[in-house]
């Protein structure tokens, strides 16, 4: 009896982390909020896993979640990843602590990044 529970367990173990595995080169949103309190503004934090590869890091390509080349996470050179729509202008906040997209008609989305290797946090606030 103990040996099967010990197999059941081995079992169990291979199959949550086959579950958890994302595709090389691939991003999931881990969590997603909104807060349109605010009249004409809305903030958004989104937290997004990766599992990129060699060279790179987690991004933000055309405003998804995506692997980039570390050199730009790592220089802050945000705008080199495309992080805004086609679109949309991009340029970097004075500190380098993130980007604004500028929209048609005037409207501008600022987004600050919080990151480390695996997790990729962006605080969007559009105007």
């Amino acid at each position: 009896c103990l040996l099967l529970a010990a197999i059941w367990f081995d079992l169990c173990q291979i199959i949550l982390i086959v579950e958890c595995q994302l595709v090389a080169g691939t991003c999931e949103i881990v969590t997603l909020d909104r807060d349109s309190s605010q009249p004409r503004r809305t903030v958004a934090r989104q937290t997004a896993r990766c599992a990129c590869r060699k060279g790179q890091i987690a991004g933000t390509t055309r405003a998804t979640p995506a692997c980039v080349d570390a050199h730009i996470v790592r220089s802050r050179q945000w705008c080199e990843m495309m992080p805004c729509l086609d679109d949309e202008g991009c340029g970097l906040l004075i500190n380098r602590s993130g980007w604004r997209c500028a929209q048609p008609g005037g409207r501008v989305k600022t987004t600050t990044v919080s990151h480390n290797i695996h997790l990729f946090s962006v605080l969007a606030l559009l105007v």
